[in-house]
C-alpha cells in the first residue's frame, strides 16, 4: 500500500500513470490486456512444449520458432504484469532500479527478436535457393550459435541505455506517463543535457532495425529471383508457401514497431493516449498473434499440435 501514497519528489521512485486521460477506463482496458497476455502465454508455451516432447520437429526452423516464441513471452512479460498493477490496484510507483530494469529487458528482447527474423529469412534463403546443403549449413547447433550472437548483439547495443541514464539528474517532478518505463519517456524527465542519450538511442534503433530490415530484405530478393528462374508454377507456388508464415509475422512485428517509434518521436500533434495505446499493442499483439500463425500455417506443428489438443 506504500506505493500507493508516492509522491513524484520521491528521489528513489518514478511513478507509472498508465494511460492518462484514460484512468477511468483502466479497468476496462485491462481486459484486452489480460486475454491478449493469457493467449499469447497459453500460444507460446504450446509451442515450446510440442516442440519440445516431438523429435521430428527438433530441426533447425522449429528451433528458430521456439527461439521466437521465448521473446515473445519475455516481451509481453516485461510490461502486462505492472500495467495490470497500475489498472487493478493503482499501484503506479516504481523504483529507479526497476525502471532501467525493466527498459533494459524489454529492448533487449525486442532487439532479439528482430535478430531471430534475420536469421529465420536466412534460413528460407537457404531452404529454397540451396535446399542440397541446408542440413550442412543450418545445423542445430549453429541455430543456437546465431542465436547467441544475436543476444550477445542486443545486450551491447541496449545496456548503456540505461546505464547513460544512472548519470543524469531527474527533476524533482518524476511522472511518467506511460504503462512501462520507456527509453524516450524515462529521458524525458532528466533535467541534465540528454542530447547524447537520445542521439544513441536513434543510432541503435537504427543500426539493429536498419540492419535487420536490409538483410531480410536482401534474403527475399534472392529468394524470389531464384524463384522466377522456376517454371513450375507449383513449384513457385510451393516454395512461396513456405515463407508465407515468416512474411507475416515481420509484418506484424516491424509495422507497428516504426509506425510509434515515428509517431512517438514526430507525431506530437497525436493525443499522448494514442501514442501509449499504439506502444502497449506493439508489444500485445504481435506475441499473441506468432504463435497462432506458426501453428496455422507451419503443417507439421499444426498436426503435433492437434495431437496433444485432441488428447485434451
Amino acid at each position: 500500500m506504500a506505493a500507493l501514497n508516492l509522491t513524484p519528489s520521491d528521489t528513489s521512485t518514478f511513478m507509472l500513470m498508465g494511460i492518462p486521460g484514460l484512468e477511468a477506463a483502466h479497468i476496462w482496458i485491462s481486459i484486452p490486456f489480460s486475454m491478449f497476455y493469457m493467449i499469447s502465454l497459453l500460444g507460446n508455451f504450446m509451442v515450446l512444449f510440442v516442440v519440445g516432447k516431438e523429435q521430428t520437429l527438433h530441426q533447425p526452423m522449429y528451433l528458430l520458432i521456439c527461439m521466437l516464441a521465448l521473446t515473445d513471452i519475455g516481451t509481453s512479460t516485461s510490461i502486462v504484469p505492472k500495467a495490470l498493477c497500475i489498472f487493478w490496484l493503482n499501484l503506479k510507483g516504481i523504483t529507479v532500479c526497476a525502471c532501467l530494469t525493466q527498459m533494459f529487458l524489454l529492448h533487449t528482447v525486442t532487439a532479439m527478436h528482430s535478430a531471430i527474423l534475420v536469421t529465420m529469412a536466412f534460413d528460407r534463403y537457404i531452404a529454397i535457393c540451396n535446399p542440397l546443403r541446408y542440413a550442412t549449413v543450418l545445423t542445430n547447433v549453429r541455430i543456437a550459435k546465431l542465436g547467441l550472437v544475436g543476444l550477445i548483439r542486443a545486450i551491447l547495443f541496449v545496456l548503456p541505455l540505461p546505464l547513460l541514464l544512472t548519470r543524469l539528474p531527474f527533476c524533482a517532478n518524476r511522472i511518467i506517463l506511460h504503462t512501462f518505463c520507456d527509453h524516450m519517456a524515462v529521458l524525458k524527465l532528466s533535467c541534465g543535457d540528454t542530447t547524447f542519450d537520445g542521439i544513441y538511442g536513434l543510432v541503435v534503433s537504427f543500426i539493429i532495425i536498419g540492419s535487420d530490415l536490409m538483410l531480410i530484405a536482401l534474403s527475399y530478393g534472392l529468394i524470389i529471383r531464384a524463384v522466377l528462374r522456376i517454371s513450375s508454377k507449383t513449384a513457385h507456388q510451393k516454395a512461396l508457401n513456405t515463407c508465407t508464415a515468416h512474411i507475416c509475422v515481420i509484418l506484424i512485428s516491424y509495422t507497428p514497431f516504426l509506425f510509434t517509434a515515428l509517431t512517438y518521436r514526430f507525431g506530437q500533434g497525436i493525443a499522448p493516449h494514442v501514442h501509449i495505446i499504439l506502444a502497449d499493442l506493439n508489444f500485445l499483439v504481435p506475441p499473441m498473434l506468432n504463435p497462432i500463425i506458426y501453428g496455422v500455417k507451419t503443417k507439421e506443428l499444426r498436426d503435433k499440435v492437434g495431437k496433444y489438443t485432441s488428447r485434451r
